[in-house]
């Protein structure tokens, strides 16, 4: 999260055009998804092999909240609350481990990264002239 919402905030600073900070959001986010979601089973199983050999519990309360959260919002609630929460490794991986197809999580995440990533570049724009912005000019 701290980047995606740290990526608007140091762009208005610079006096990047607000469509080229939403473009490079989105950009940003969709890389890190593209390329998570590649390698996401293989790291999920290599995860839940090194549980299973430390003698882990399966779910923890952070999973149960997941996956109560996937069971009542799908994939569709995973998205939403990928950059605010998950960040988007988090967010892709949760979305592997829970066998979304990847086509799915391509669709889904790009349209939470273009909400999020206007939303997080319009409140830059709204709060620019607070002295955290002064720091970086």
């Amino acid at each position: 999260m701290f980047k995606f919402v740290a990526a608007p905030v140091a762009g208005v600073a610079a006096g990047v055009a607000p469509q080229l900070i939403w473009i490079l959001s989105v950009a940003g986010m969709m890389t890190t998804v593209l390329l998570v979601s590649g390698l996401g089973k293989a790291w999920a199983m290599h995860q839940r092999r090194k549980r299973a050999e430390k003698g882990k519990p399966l779910f923890s309360r952070r999973s149960r909240t997941i996956v109560s959260i996937y069971r009542r919002f799908g994939i569709v609630g995973i998205a939403f609350l990928t950059p605010i929460l998950f960040s988007p490794i988090g967010g892709t991986v949760i979305a592997t481990q829970l066998h979304v197809p990847r086509w799915r999580i391509l669709v889904h995440m790009l349209w939470s990264a273009m909400f999020w990533g206007g939303a997080f570049t319009l409140l830059a724009i709204k709060f620019s002239h607070l002295p955290i912005f002064d720091h970086y000019r």
